[in-house]
């Protein structure tokens, strides 16, 4: 079947199965942490990765959770089952050499029944369940959609040498976040034609993007950051401290 009469035959329905692969296969050099992954860190009580699937967890339009892990990292994962009574981890398998690469390693682990894939980083953990909701049903829309959030600054695109080459009007410059979802039919579509053509793509976005699919931004806020550096615990820590606040 070619790639065009696969994307002719998907149109936007109501989704009945949405299954979130976590990529957590990272060793987080930049974290300067030991022998500690980014997202094995102890973040106000939890480890990063752990508060990560707790929230797609509770989500109730997640139906399960492929989890993409480091090879000696996979016994963590048995614990967390036990220790935090995880329900939907539906499978956990080992990352790829690239992130593309490990993606793709987590959904050939979906169901049949899987109408929709949310791709996620294990190191975004301040993700809400309100978030993934709101990206859930853009992609129920328009086949795909992406948390993001429009940039602060404004932003200057370099030439070759270093020097500004041009000013994007600020107004048209989102930074893209995750989840990235996508009908499954279309992700698979993207996958493997960038394989067949040997494309390597930034994100999963690009991936789709490259097969002429549009992909809906959703505005996540400024709170859904990746987990990288250390300044990144502190500014996290503090945000959680603030959300328990908030409840109370």
């Amino acid at each position: 079947m070619k790639i065009t009469d696969i994307l002719k035959s998907v149109s936007p329905k109501e989704a009945k199965h949405c299954t979130a692969i976590i990529v957590a296969g990272g060793s987080g050099s930049r974290m300067k942490s030991g022998n500690t992954t980014k997202q094995m860190i102890n973040l106000s009580g939890m480890p990063v990765v752990a508060r990560t699937i707790s929230v797609f967890e509770e989500c109730q339009k997640i139906k399960d959770i492929i989890i993409v892990a480091k090879e000696d990292e996979l016994d963590n994962y048995k614990e967390f089952i036990n220790k935090y009574s995880f329900k939907k981890i539906r499978a956990v398998v080992i990352g790829g050499k690239t992130r593309q690469e490990s993606v793709l390693n987590g959904f050939k682990k979906i169901s049949d029944k899987c109408d929709y894939v949310a791709i996620h980083d294990g190191a975004r953990c301040l993700i809400t369940v309100k978030n993934i909701e709101n990206v859930v049903c853009a992609a129920e829309k328009y086949r795909a959609a992406t948390a993001a959030v429009p940039v602060k600054d404004t932003v200057k695109l370099a030439d070759e040498k270093g020097f500004v080459a041009s000013t994007p009007e600020r107004s048209t410059v989102w930074a893209a976040q995750t989840p990235q979802i996508f009908k499954t039919d279309v992700y698979r579509a993207a996958a493997f034609y960038a394989i067949e053509k040997g494309f390597t793509g930034t994100d999963d976005n690009s991936l789709v993007e490259n097969l002429g699919v549009k992909v809906k931004l959703v505005d996540c806020g400024y709170e859904n950051i990746k987990i990288t550096t250390r300044e990144d615990i502190y500014t996290a820590e503090m945000l959680l401290r603030n959300r328990s606040a908030i409840k109370e």
